[in-house]
């Protein structure tokens, strides 16, 4: 080898180390992949190509960023994976492949006997989180595979590692794909109360607060990774295909349509999800467009508030929450050609506004002025951030005064708003 080509191996060897370089893989070099432009559904695949590529050519930023991801993906490689087939208890309908989750917000109102083994009547408590939902349904567990699955994707498209690949086709295979373990593709028991009723509509929110994170990792396990096969790809889009017709067809999924606060709204940004995804792009086109006269008119005050949420006990949550859907919307719209950014409802309501009502408590500037039994200031990050992406002025100023979230800010890889503080409920 010459001095010249010996200098230059070197040179970028010095210059990784003195980066801080994030290896692009640990398994070695055949994990290395050229980046491709995933068809997420929420995520704005063009733009995390170009991460991507931002990533490879050493950008410090975002090498902390991945050091946070991985650490998060490192976590669930030994978890898992999870299945509608492990509760105690089928769900009312006999059929151990139907989800069951239980109502929240609902508590026995009567000590527990072998006659009343329940403690029936079930009564309301709203923004108390009755501990008996995590135990004996779906609930957990369906939270742990969406995660997981959205969070392995992420981290094997900007690594390489196929650990983080396997691992999440084997978390999907398991919850949707495998005959023995597989989850029907409905909701008809979702939040069912004891004694009450054996489903609720309300319960397709326990799906669309966050299904659409397992859309995008589907879509960038589908840019080339390692374990994540043809028949895969196959068979998930038929589920996808059956699930987005039992959100339209069914009794449940025409009430949870109806709604007028947050399940309206995550309704609608779930089922355009569905729809862009599966490849009927004129339904996610309307479905977005008519977000505009159906939620964002009625549901956001010409000051930005939203009133149905700050009457919630925990307003700061479903504010939140709330423009979680909103913005996740607005991302799908990017992709059917609508600005949903763009809409003002006709007493000047729109989306900037009721991101803008966020923030003196989101920078800390002011306190929270509406009741709420657990504040995090963090829980406004990314719709902030989203805020900002798209323009708003304000949200731009608001940016470096926000409170990092639990785990570190992922936004510059994940570029579509979560729920930060807890989503259950």
């Amino acid at each position: 080898m010459s001095a010249q080509p010996r200098l230059g191996v070197l040179l970028v060897a010095l210059a990784a180390f003195t980066t801080g370089a994030v290896p692009v893989a640990t398994a070695g070099a055949e994990a290395r992949h050229a980046p491709r432009v995933p068809h997420t559904a929420v995520l704005d695949g063009a733009r995390l190509q170009q991460t991507k590529v931002r990533l490879d050519r050493g950008d410090p930023q975002l090498r902390r960023a991945v050091r946070a991801l991985t650490t998060r993906a490192d976590k669930w490689l030994n978890q898992g994976p999870w299945t509608v087939v492990d509760k105690p208890r089928p769900a009312p309908g006999g059929d151990v492949h139907d989800y069951l989750s239980q109502a929240p917000y609902w508590w026995p109102s009567k000590t527990p006997t072998q006659d009343n083994p329940w403690g029936c009547p079930y009564v309301q408590r709203d923004g108390e989180r009755n501990p008996e939902v995590d135990t004996g349904t779906d609930r957990q567990d369906v939270e742990k595979t969406f995660d997981s699955a959205y969070d392995l994707s992420l981290a094997w498209y900007y690594t390489g590692d196929k650990r983080y690949a396997q691992k999440a086709g084997q978390v999907l295979r398991t919850w949707f794909l495998d005959p023995a373990t597989r989850m029907n593709p409905n909701l008809d028991h979702a939040q069912f109360i004891p004694c009450k009723y054996d489903g609720r509509a309300i319960g397709i929110i326990d799906f669309s607060q966050s299904y659409t994170s397992v859309l995008d990792a589907i879509a960038l396990l589908e840019t080339g990774a390692p374990g994540w096969s043809a028949k895969d790809r196959t068979a998930m889009a038929k589920w996808n295909t059956d699930f987005r017709d039992w959100l339209r067809n069914s009794d449940f999924g025409k009430q949870e349509a109806a709604a007028t606060n947050n399940h309206g709204t995550f309704y609608d940004m779930q089922l355009a999800a569905l729809a862009y995804a599966t490849g009927d792009k004129d339904l996610a086109r309307r479905t977005v467009l008519d977000s505009r006269a159906k939620r964002i008119a009625p549901q956001i005050a010409a000051d930005g508030s939203q009133p149905q949420e700050l009457a919630r006990t925990r307003s700061w949550h479903y504010s939140t929450f709330d423009l979680v859907a909103y913005t996740r919307l607005a991302a799908i719209g990017r992709h059917v050609g609508v600005n949903l950014w763009a809409y003002q409802g006709p007493d000047g309501q729109n989306l900037f506004k009721a991101v803008d009502y966020l923030l003196p408590a989101a920078t800390g500037a002011a306190a929270w002025p509406h009741p709420e039994l657990e504040f995090h200031r963090f829980a406004a990050t990314d719709v902030v951030h989203a805020a900002a992406d798209a323009g708003d002025k304000q949200a731009q100023r608001a940016v470096p005064l926000l409170e990092e979230p639990p785990g570190g800010d992922l936004w510059d890889l994940r570029p579509a708003a979560e729920q930060l503080d807890s989503i259950a409920g």
